[in-house]
């Protein structure tokens, strides 16, 4: 009678390739579907703009980074939302709060920091940043008072600070456009100037996939120390190619994307570059807003899971009452 060696995985007679790659490599398969399902949906709207134009507008440079651009708030948004609706709560006032801060922040900049400090000056961008972190923090937790300590609905209380921040917003603005921005603050929305470039979105592509690499193999080293089961080494082979092919396919992506002909001519001229015939052409690279987006989500990943205050969230959101007993302070 022979014995499996520790931490060996088991096999089953006649098992399915597909679902034998899935149970080693300990992929979830609902983040499959969901990726799948977007696939789907890019791949519909490529379709369709074929059809409706003759070319194919959607899976291309151009569009895919200017998505990422537009979407990076609102996945930096959504990391925060993850913890709200893993204790069972929601916040509907998410969006207008993002644009009660913003309003703030703008007319900061614009009317009120250049009268103390000057116009240009280095700090405004980072007085900026504090005033929208600690305004967001502020308003998050009394509305979080409100739902912890006088026991009202967190659906009741967002819906009405959904409309009293989005009212809010108008009141401090009065319907008016709030520019111009500092010119440092302004790198964080994207655009041409508000990246990285081929070179250095290169020199973090080789980082991101050392880190993937690593993680692997300090997640072997711990399982190994807990005596916790191994995953067999030709899934620890599948994670990394293919984490590291996805960021170096992302990577070539960002950099297919050239800065817009009159923007890369101006920079030409500037800097007394000649242009050839055919036109300049400068990678655009990573866009600042999508690694601040890309770092807030590694953050927050290692909040959730690798913090006690990760664990207590989860706990909560399980059974308020069990973790309650258990010395936790929901509240």
């Amino acid at each position: 009678m022979t014995s499996a060696a520790p931490g060996a995985t088991s096999t089953a007679p006649n098992e399915p390739a597909i679902r034998r790659l899935l149970r080693a490599t300990e992929i979830d398969t609902r983040m499959l579907g969901m990726i799948g399902a977007l696939v789907l949906i890019w791949v519909g709207f490529n379709i369709y703009t074929q059809v409706q134009t003759g070319e194919s507008l959607f899976l291309t440079p151009r569009n895919l980074w200017n998505l990422s651009v537009q979407t990076s708030s609102i996945a930096i948004m959504a990391t925060g939302m993850v913890l709200v609706i893993v204790m069972r709560h929601i916040d509907l006032s998410v969006g207008s709060i993002i644009g009660f801060v913003s309003t703030i922040i703008g007319v900061a900049q614009v009317h009120i920091l250049p009268v103390y400090l000057g116009l240009d000056n280095p700090a405004i961008w980072v007085i900026a940043v504090v005033i929208a972190l600690a305004l967001g923090a502020a308003i998050g937790a009394f509305q979080g008072s409100l739902v912890a300590y006088l026991g009202i609905p967190a659906f009741i209380v967002t819906l009405g600070a959904q409309l009293f921040w989005r009212g809010a917003a108008w009141w401090v603005t009065t319907g008016q456009t709030i520019a111009p921005l500092d010119d440092r603050f302004a790198l964080m929305g994207g655009g041409p100037h508000g990246s990285i470039g081929a070179t250095a979105s290169w020199v973090l592509c080789l980082l991101a996939c050392a880190a993937i690499v690593f993680s692997l193999y300090a997640g072997r080293q711990r399982r190994a120390r807990f005596r916790f089961p191994q995953r067999p080494m030709w899934a620890e082979y599948t994670i990394g190619v293919v984490g590291c092919l996805l960021v170096v396919g992302a990577t070539a992506i960002v950099n297919a994307y050239p800065w817009p002909e009159r923007v890369a001519a101006a920079y030409a001229e500037a800097n007394h570059i000649p242009v050839p015939e055919g036109g300049l052409f400068i990678s655009t690279g990573y866009a600042i807003p999508v690694l601040i987006a890309l770092v807030i989500g590694v953050a927050m990943t290692f909040l959730a899971r690798r913090t006690r205050f990760g664990r207590y969230v989860y706990a909560i959101g399980g059974n308020p009452e069990a973790a309650e007993l258990a010395g936790i302070n929901t509240r």
